[in-house]
């Protein structure tokens, strides 16, 4: 059995669709849901923790694809360093949970460590180098 976290988004039209019981029901995965974002007419978002057989994890990462649904590894955790951090807000937009916001009267970027969930997209974003995974 091979564990595997994920953060999963999809379009608005999958919103009504039984996305993890086809994942329990015909790749043979445990579902643990971490996080849930899921309302009509909007974008979805799902970090869970998938448990299973390689093989049928793999299948059943790629029935995700298969509709539509983007897939990305889920990271350990993320530290931001509020003294390299220069205020940009770079991270702010690709932030998916909103971790990262702005004091508009400061203009200062704030991180909020319990909505993160570690996707690692800020990393990758943030031109200062400010933020960094944990594992």
């Amino acid at each position: 059995m091979v564990k595997k976290r994920v953060v999963i988004t999809f379009p608005h039209q999958l919103v009504e669709k039984p996305i993890t019981y086809h994942l329990v029901k015909d790749y043979n995965l445990i579902v643990n849901i971490m996080k849930a974002r899921v309302m009509p007419n909007e974008e979805g978002l799902l970090v869970v923790e998938l448990t299973g057989k390689k093989e049928d994890l793999e299948k059943g990462l790629k029935y995700l694809h298969e509709i539509g649904a983007n897939t990305q590894s889920l990271t350990s955790d993320i530290k931001w360093d509020k003294k390299k951090c220069i205020h940009c807000t770079a991270c702010v937009g690709i932030c998916p949970t909103k971790a990262f916001s702005v004091n508009r009267e400061k203009m200062t970027v704030t991180f909020d460590k319990s909505k993160c969930i570690a996707c690692g997209l800020c990393v990758d974003i943030c031109p200062y180098h400010a933020i960094e995974i944990i594992l």
